[in-house]
């Protein structure tokens, strides 16, 4: 059945309604309460102006209103495109016409959900489409991704198989909801009868609120971005740590070695795992080690491939069949059918000749070193990398390296415009707020690691990394801010700050 997803979780209204299936700002709501609020939105969707079988737009904001919308899309077999909630009124606008929907819907405080025309004839949308999730578009318009049923229903079960979602287990749900991750924290979870804790959007910057609601609520399973783990680490908790943890879920962006010790302190009694995906192919590789382990190596391994996942390191075309560093190419069983439309030059998907088994694998971007013993570790972007004197250099890595000192927190490196000809790398570096180095200690840091080309300009700050939507460093953010910064002192070294 195509909403076997949404039958699968309105079916615990039948069997178990008053088990909790949401605990959102100090309120338990019920399967029978959410069941309730799903046959509300329902009543909105028969309105004549959404009619007929077109795409639906939704304002994803996290809150038990969208959730029950989104549930009743599914069940009415409507195609979910899930908008960010910060994305400008134009973009949205655009992305809803591209996508053909025939409304744009933005649930309410007070659960009435509002219905926004869109300027576009209604098409159909690709056959089996459940989702239409977007990329994170932080330069330039998101990319749409087309998510079909199949896709969604093998994901939701594989993760109901492999970690503790089902009834009696509690879930933190951190990321935004038109992000990928939610398919695991919210979308599984509730197929499977669990209780699922959404962060509110308004206060999922606060640390001591976040600390807070982990203690009040006790999940068992916790899935996040870096930037949740900071904040929780900055907290002032280590002295009480999260014992009703047992699952750590780190993914989004590398998670340096100094975070991760504060982490396996705070999750003691946690298995952690280190969860490589894309939007365009949800989860493909998994690595698990207990706490111990998860804060000792410089940068955690990739794992191995879900089942009945498949990876290949190609560099230059050729595949590398051992020891090397190549361009990860990946496919999954829960992978997404394409971008919607077929005109995009950076479209990754790799599609078989006609009349060949082969399947579609895609491109991720991401360079990864296989050692001599088989083993992957992310390297960068290989569209980050950047030529520096002549030397090409992965940003990525020099971060990698700024963020193995025991005194950063976070780094990001950009690459600007040196005086005269080429450029320069410059790393904007968050340390600790009680902590004494000094941009000379991280340069000396960077030099003892790195080729001299790759040594960056160093730029300390005591306040958290602007981020995207997603919760992701956002670089063309902190570009901004060194910019600044350099034309603020152009004729001497940038000393530390004490923000950013």
């Amino acid at each position: 059945m195509h909403d076997s997803l949404a039958r699968d979780v309105l079916a615990h209204d039948r069997r178990t309604p008053d088990a909790p299936a949401l605990l959102w700002n100090g309120t338990t709501l019920t399967y029978g309460d959410l069941a309730a609020l799903a046959d509300t939105a329902a009543v909105r969707l028969a309105e004549p102006e959404l009619h007929g079988d077109a795409p639906l737009a939704v304002r994803a904001v996290k809150s038990p209103a969208s959730l029950a919308l989104v549930l009743a899309c599914l069940l009415a077999r409507r195609t979910v495109l899930l908008l960010s909630p910060d994305l400008g009124r134009l973009a949205a606008a655009r992305l809803a016409e591209h996508a053909g929907c025939v409304g744009l819907l933005v649930p309410g405080a007070d659960g009435e959900t509002a219905i926004e025309p869109v300027r576009a004839p209604a098409r159909p949308a690709p056959p089996g489409s459940a989702l239409l999730l977007t990329t994170s578009g932080s330069t330039r318009l998101p990319k749409t991704v087309c998510l079909s049923h199949t896709a969604l229903d093998r994901f939701t079960r594989w993760a109901g198989s492999a970690f503790p979602l089902g009834t009696g287990h509690r879930v933190l749900s951190y990321a935004p909801l038109n992000f990928d991750l939610s398919l695991f924290d919210v979308w599984a979870t509730l197929r499977h009868g669990g209780c699922v804790i959404p962060v509110d959007p308004g206060r999922a910057a606060d640390p001591r609120h976040l600390a807070g609601l982990l203690r009040e609520t006790g999940p068992e399973v916790v899935q996040a971005v870096p930037t949740l783990f900071r904040l929780l680490a900055g907290a002032g908790t280590d002295a009480e740590p999260f014992t009703s943890v047992r699952h750590v879920l780190l993914t989004g962006e590398h998670t340096p070695r100094s975070l991760r010790g504060r982490l396996a302190r705070l999750f003691p009694r946690a298995e952690f795992h280190n969860v490589y995906g894309c939007t365009e192919t949800n989860d493909s590789l998994l690595y698990s080690c207990g706490a111990r382990e998860a804060a000792e190596p410089a940068t955690l391994p990739l794992g191995g491939p879900l089942p009945g996942a498949r990876v290949r390191l190609v560099d230059g075309g050729r595949e590398l069949t051992g020891p090397g560093t190549g361009e990860l190419v990946v496919h999954t069983p829960f992978q997404a059918d394409g971008y919607l439309g077929s005109d995009d030059p950076d479209d990754r998907f790799v599609r078989p000749a006609p009349g060949t088994s082969e399947p579609v694998w895609f491109r991720t971007g991401d360079l990864v070193r296989r050692d001599s013993e088989g083993r992957l570790t992310l390297v960068g972007r290989d569209d980050f990398q950047v030529k520096v004197g002549g030397v090409r250099v992965s940003p990525e890595a020099v971060e990698q390296v700024a963020q193995s000192h025991p005194e950063v927190m976070e780094a990001a490196v950009v690459a600007l415009a040196a005086p005269g000809p080429g450029i320069r790398l410059h790393a904007l570096v968050r340390v600790a707020p009680d902590c004494a180095v000094t941009g000379l200690h991280l340069l000396t840091h960077c030099s003892a690691w790195l080729p001299r080309a790759a040594v960056p300009t160093v730029h300390l700050t005591r306040e958290p990394l602007p981020t995207g939507i997603t919760g992701k460093v956002d670089r063309a953010q902190v570009r901004s801010v060194l910019t600044a910064r350099q034309h603020a002192r152009p004729d001497r070294p940038t000393q530390p700050e004490s923000s950013a």
